[in-house]
């Protein structure tokens, strides 16, 4: 769900730079930002809400996805969703849009076992099962990547293209 939330977001976003002249979202790495930072939100909002809530994944399905070696598991789960409300912030701006790329990569690099550890165990959240390893290691992996080229990171496919063209004419 996750995924799709990135990739419908950021082709929207595209689409209003493309189709409609939104100057911000001229660029596929700004939509593509704004497209991480709607799904952080998202992702985010699971960690603050009440157990009772069973529609959704609440904070009490967060907290049993923590490794019995993290302390504080209903801390940690509170901070991690303070630390993706942040990022997306972060992404929204571009003075901060670097920082909160290369935050977010090492974010998701950290929370990487808690998804293992979920999917091990057999953790569900709000009675669906969690995410199964051969799916959420490459989903992990392509946020991990859209966050650096987000902030300037990883090269934007396009130039190197174009960087390449020139070199082989020259």
């Amino acid at each position: 769900m996750t995924l799709i939330v990135l990739v419908v977001t950021t082709l929207c976003f595209r689409l209003l730079g493309k189709v409609f002249g939104v100057t911000r979202f001229a660029e596929w790495r700004v939509s593509a930002a704004h497209g991480l930072a709607v799904m952080l939100v998202l992702t985010a909002s699971a960690h603050f809400v009440p157990s009772n809530v069973t529609f959704m994944p609440n904070h009490a399905d967060m907290v049993a996805m923590v490794p019995p070696f993290v302390p504080f598991p209903a801390a940690m789960v509170y901070l991690t969703g303070v630390l993706e409300l942040a990022g997306a912030v972060g992404l929204l701006l571009s003075a901060t849009r670097r920082a909160a790329g290369i935050c977010l990569a090492v974010l998701f690099v950290l929370i990487l076992p808690a998804n293992v550890y979920a999917a091990l165990t057999e953790v569900t959240f709000a009675g669906e099962p969690a995410t199964p390893l051969w799916q959420r290691v490459p989903e992990q992996i392509v946020y991990i990547g859209v966050a650096l080229w987000a902030a300037g990171i990883v090269a934007d496919p396009a130039t190197t293209i174009r960087l390449r063209r020139r070199v082989r004419n020259t």
